[in-house]
């Protein structure tokens, strides 16, 4: 007995699966059929179910039996369809039960017909209501799903233009910079050489330049994060703090800066404009003096925060609910986490976007 038990453990999962997988396939090959061979296969289970119940007699009823081919030819074949079935049942159970029946007159009979027609009938009300909204829920889920490729598609084209023009400002403006910076250089020292006043203003048309050139970097940076793998995302995350501190005069902190504990660049591109966006937040609609930003790595999770003691980013309001907080969402969802926005209770905004390791094929 002891050795049968295990034995039945172990039996009965692979039947329920070898029963579910025959499903599956029996499903599979009734919705790809053709309508013929499917109408044909309604019909001869319809005339099989007729035999069986002339064959068991009135004391054996199985009217109830009938719903099956109405409810195979309504969600396979249609409403229209599953009425003609229906109304075929009923003329089938008539005949099938018009032998043995325990009506002596033909009125208690006749009504006995009329209460199998309202039961085939409400059969196919309720297949085709269960049909249409299964038809509905699969037309919505077919459009969440084009929508969420569409907002991928446009994130991707967004990010293919950002590198594109990151790369011809560091190669081409960042270059013609550099060079008529070094023409201006050789130009103020001829004219020092010959003690000429206007070598101040092409000294100062030199510096002019050198500060456009690192501006204009600076820029091609931000918009062209150079080497985001497991070490350059920190890397680039802290070049960007710098920068825009520099660039808007504010105090932007990395109080932590962990390096990833994995190589793909698209998470660490979306993780890298999740955090530009929301610096850029910070700065333009909170009016922030402070902002703290960091990246840890713990017990498999990776926790992105950006901080600011500015006024609350009310995240329902039109400026709040923009094209960037809307596109740092869709960045998190892809990632396979959320974006949480919240109000500090020592004021300001916090934003956060925790992601776990395991969720990514790493």
């Amino acid at each position: 007995m002891e050795e049968i038990i295990p034995l039945k453990n172990q039996v009965t999962p692979l039947l329920a699966q070898a029963s579910h997988s025959y499903l599956e396939r029996a499903t599979a090959w009734m919705k790809t059929a053709p309508k013929l061979v499917m109408a044909l296969l309604v019909l001869a289970l319809t005339v099989l179910i007729g035999w069986v119940d002339f064959a068991s007699g009135w004391e054996l009823s199985l009217f109830v039996l009938y719903a099956v081919p109405i409810i195979l030819a309504v969600w396979f074949l249609g409403a229209q369809a599953g009425i003609a079935v229906a109304a075929i049942c009923g003329v089938v159970w008539l005949f099938a039960n018009a032998t043995f029946n325990p009506y002596e007159t033909k009125i208690g009979y006749s009504w006995a017909a009329l209460s199998r027609f309202f039961y085939f009938a409400v059969v196919v009300l309720a297949v085709s209501g269960v049909r249409k909204r299964q038809a509905e829920d699969s037309a919505r889920i077919r459009l969440l799903e084009e929508q969420r490729q569409l907002e991928m598609d446009i994130v991707k084209a967004s990010e293919h233009e950002k590198q594109r023009i990151g790369q011809d400002l560091h190669d081409g403006l960042c270059q013609h910079l550099a060079a008529i910076g070094c023409a201006s250089r050789v130009l103020a020292d001829d004219l020092r050489e010959k003690n000429d006043p206007e070598a101040k203003v092409a000294a100062m048309i030199e510096n002019s330049i050198q500060e456009a050139v690192i501006e204009a970097r600076n820029l091609s940076r931000g918009i062209l994060p150079v080497h985001l793998d497991r070490s350059g995302l920190a890397a680039a995350i802290s070049g960007l703090a710098s920068s825009m501190s520099r660039l808007y005069n504010i105090d932007i902190d990395v109080i932590e800066c962990d390096d990833l504990p994995f190589n793909v660049p698209e998470v660490s591109m979306h993780l890298y404009r999740i955090a530009q966006e929301s610096l850029a937040n910070a700065i333009r609609h909170s009016g922030a003096s402070n902002i703290t930003i960091s990246l840890r790595y713990k017990d498999g999770f990776l926790d992105l925060s950006v901080n600011d003691n500015g006024s609350w980013l009310d995240t329902s309001s039109s400026k709040g609910d923009g094209m960037g907080l809307r596109t740092m969402r869709y960045r998190a969802r892809a990632l396979g986490t959320t974006l949480e926005i919240g109000k500090r209770e020592s004021g300001g905004t916090y934003v956060r976007c925790r992601l776990k390791h395991t969720q990514q094929a790493l």
